[in-house]
């Protein structure tokens, strides 16, 4: 069956922006995650941004979500993180519960 693009989302929130304390996924960070399965085994694509396109915690965020998903199992394959910057990020894509642990209303 592999992995789902459910279970991908679920284990992305185990990274954290390690200056803002708030996982990729409520932030708004993660803009896509595509599963494709080949030879057995489950490809997995991540489509991300940063919170500016000088933030200094980006190699190691992509390094962190490359090694979560790789946790997820022998059936994981090859792991791609695509950092975009178009759309840029804005405070808009933030998750309620990330809005409320930083104060923003």
């Amino acid at each position: 069956m592999g992995i789902r693009e459910e279970t991908v989302w679920e284990a992305l929130k185990q990274v954290r922006d390690p200056e803002i304390g708030i996982d990729l996924v409520n932030l708004g960070l993660v803009y896509e995650v595509l599963v494709t399965e080949e030879n057995g085994k489950s490809n997995i694509h991540v489509k991300m941004t940063l919170t500016s396109p000088a933030c200094p915690s980006g190699p190691q965020m992509v390094q962190d979500v490359k090694d979560v998903l790789k946790q997820l199992g022998e059936e994981v394959g090859e792991v791609t993180v695509e950092v975009v910057l178009s759309p840029p990020w804005t405070p808009d894509r933030m998750s309620e519960e990330a809005r409320e642990e930083l104060g923003f209303y």
